[in-house]
């Protein structure tokens, strides 16, 4: 017969190992969600992703890389765009999310010019605004004119500094459009402002090669000079 003290201990042991095994249980059906949810997004496998989401899997969880999903959704090289959309649309996820570099996800959303996304986030709450680099700054880079036309529409500031003074303009005017320069002029853009290297637009554009983004900056400097020179 079993005494009483070895019963207790039998009791608990047994309850130990059955806690044990739910726990891994749970960590290997967490382990393979994780591994899946990942794996959809290189796929952009959206079905898999409200799948997962559905079930209760964190739509922040971050990669191995520690990137955030949405953001890494939107850095393929070509941006998983159906799964952007559905990680948006998921209410828990944090559309203001920053990356390393201090990237948001409508900052990348803006530099790819994926405008459908750009619209959902802004539509969701995503900071336009944000100080540093903007969202701004990133569609004058490489969004085109329509993506600096859908965030100068949501009041982006157009004189917007980076950490170094860095306009938007100045962006556009060495790597963005000619039409993106135009737009920013007409919004307002101040094209004689410096950054804290002593640099204007007209500079980058000159430092780029940029014939056409010359041209229009040199006429609107010419345009605001009392003398019709500067």
């Amino acid at each position: 017969m079993i005494g009483r003290p070895v019963k207790n201990m039998l009791t608990k042991y047994f309850k130990f190992a059955v806690l044990s095994l739910v726990l891994a249980s749970f960590s290997s059906a967490k382990a393979g969600s994780y591994d899946d949810f990942f794996q959809a997004i290189i796929r952009d496998d959206a079905r898999s992703v409200k799948t997962l989401l559905q079930r209760g899997f964190d739509p922040n969880t971050l990669a191995p890389d520690l990137r955030h999903g949405l953001m890494m959704a939107l850095a393929l090289p070509t941006p998983a765009a159906a799964v952007a959309e559905a990680l948006i649309d998921f209410p828990a996820t944090d559309i203001n999310t920053r990356n390393a570099q201090g990237e948001t996800p409508l900052m990348l959303a803006a530099l790819k010019g994926r405008l459908a996304l750009a619209q959902k986030l802004i539509d969701r709450g995503a900071d336009v605004n944000q100080t540093g680099w903007t969202p701004l700054h990133y569609a004058a880079t490489g969004g085109g004119a329509a993506m600096v036309t859908l965030m100068l529409s949501h009041y982006a500031y157009v004189d917007a500094e980076s950490p170094n003074g860095t306009t938007p303009l100045m962006m556009a005017a060495q790597y963005g459009s000619p039409e993106s320069v135009e737009l920013l002029l007409e919004a307002g853009a101040q094209p004689q402002q410096k950054n804290q290297q002593g640099l204007t637009a007209l500079d980058f554009a000159q430092r780029g090669a940029r014939p056409d983004a010359i041209k229009i900056i040199s006429a609107a400097l010419l345009a605001q000079s009392p003398r019709g020179k500067w």
